[in-house]
């Protein structure tokens, strides 16, 4: 249960963030990167305290053939910055259909994940060594569903202009990532990251990731529809978010094995 206390520290964040997206830009510029990418963070990660939306997946190879996937996301925040749950059930096409990935998102430790194959009745569980694999197929990577820790990266402000943040992260245990560094551009209006580009060697980027829309939903901005491109190979893979609603109050017991095998129906429904 949300305390009263919370309740009203999450107003008067909602008051900040709509006061940023309609005027952030008679604001003084923010020059402490650790102030950036924390304010990034909340902004892509954790507004309201919990929420729900669906999603069209469409993949695209470098052959131009496409795919389609839809699936339903509902999260709910522990902390505001802190640990999260997320749980992903997907509806079509017919072969993943009742397929789920859940998340327990952890900033002290490796994230936990799980993938339910109902096909099999087999649940399995994801290793930290593969939170940087395909998910499902898509270009778009299982650490990009709930969102890479901050902590794991060491961050530099590059550039700051008229509407962006520029910064570049590199990670501080290079072995455990296939890249060297990445570079994030956040818009000053809204504090979300816009574009991700992602380096091995060189000045060429090999993966990119963008924020194509975004919308202001319950007084909070928000990505409603965004893409992974393999900059390399070719293909991508884009998301729309629609249905979209935070704080419907999800029950802390929808996180568990049990969910797994028997879908939260009354949450994935669509809200009224």
């Amino acid at each position: 249960m949300i305390t009263s206390s919370k309740r009203v520290l999450k107003a008067v964040s909602m008051l900040a963030v709509g006061v940023l997206w309609g005027a952030q830009a008679g604001a003084a510029d923010l020059t402490d990167v650790q102030t950036i990418v924390d304010q990034a963070n909340l902004a892509a990660y954790y507004q309201g305290d919990d929420g729900r939306s669906e999603v069209r997946m469409l993949i695209r190879d470098d052959q131009g053939r496409e795919q389609l996937r839809q699936f339903t996301i509902l999260r709910k925040d522990v902390a505001d910055g802190g640990d999260q749950h997320f749980y992903v059930a997907f509806s079509r096409p017919a072969d993943v259909r009742n397929t789920v990935f859940m998340v327990a998102k952890h900033v002290d430790r490796d994230d936990d994940r799980w993938l339910y194959l109902p096909d099999l009745d087999l649940v399995k569980r994801i290793s930290a060594g593969d939170k940087r694999t395909s998910f499902v197929g898509s270009h778009f990577f299982y650490e990009d569903v709930s969102g890479r820790n901050p902590a794991e990266d060491a961050f530099e402000l590059l550039e700051t202009t008229a509407e962006q943040y520029h910064l570049k992260a590199s990670p501080k245990d290079p072995q455990s990532v296939e890249f060297s560094r990445y570079e994030l551009w956040i818009d000053k209006a809204s504090m979300l990251p816009v574009r991700i580009d992602y380096f091995s060697n060189g000045d060429s980027p090999y993966r990119r990731v963008e924020a194509l829309e975004v919308e202001e939903i319950q007084g909070f901005p928000t990505v409603v529809k965004s893409r992974v491109s393999d900059l390399k190979n070719g293909g991508e893979t884009t998301m729309e978010f629609g249905f979209m609603k935070y704080d419907i109050g999800i029950p802390d017991d929808l996180f568990t094995e049990r969910s797994l095998r028997t879908l939260p129906r009354e949450w994935l429904r669509r809200p009224q």
